[in-house]
């Protein structure tokens, strides 16, 4: 018990303004030529990195890697957005996804992705890393890079 304190000091102030960040700095290292996957489908991913790429890395039953999976991700305008998961363990919750989710354990590994929800962002010619942290929302991600992509 807190002894002295007036009860004003240990109340939350409301609304919060907590604006979660990825705790993670970005190595700048060099990145993968190319972004290779499957998907559920078969669908395969084979492309060379021409444009400023974000890798969104999901594993299923993830409450964080839901909103990536599902939303229109309109704040990523202007760049490509990769889904990948590490194993070809298909969800069944991402049957309704609006976009592809690939398999490519080799892209995780090329990327040094260790447990998602997590991004990297990639940029073209030479391939590098220009950022990367935990995933908490399309728009936490979207003020993370912001000062990298423009």
């Amino acid at each position: 018990m807190v002894t002295g304190a007036p009860l004003k000091s240990l109340t939350r102030n409301w609304p919060s303004t907590f604006a979660p960040h990825s705790f993670d700095r970005p190595k700048k290292r060099p990145g993968p030529e190319r972004i290779t996957g499957r998907s559920s489908s078969g669908e395969l991913l084979d492309e060379l990195l021409l444009a400023p790429t974000l890798v969104i890395a999901v594993k299923p039953n993830c409450d964080g890697c839901h909103d990536f999976i599902f939303s229109e991700l309109s704040e990523f305008e202007g760049l490509t957005v990769v889904i990948v998961t590490a194993n070809d363990e298909v969800a069944s919750e991402w049957e309704k996804a609006p976009r592809p989710i690939y398999t490519s354990p080799e892209l995780f590994a090329a990327l040094d992705i260790r447990s998602p929800p997590f991004y990297v962002l990639l940029q073209p010619d030479p391939s590098l890393v220009v950022g990367e942290g935990i995933a908490f929302s399309p728009t936490q991600v979207a003020s993370e890079i912001a000062g990298v992509i423009s």
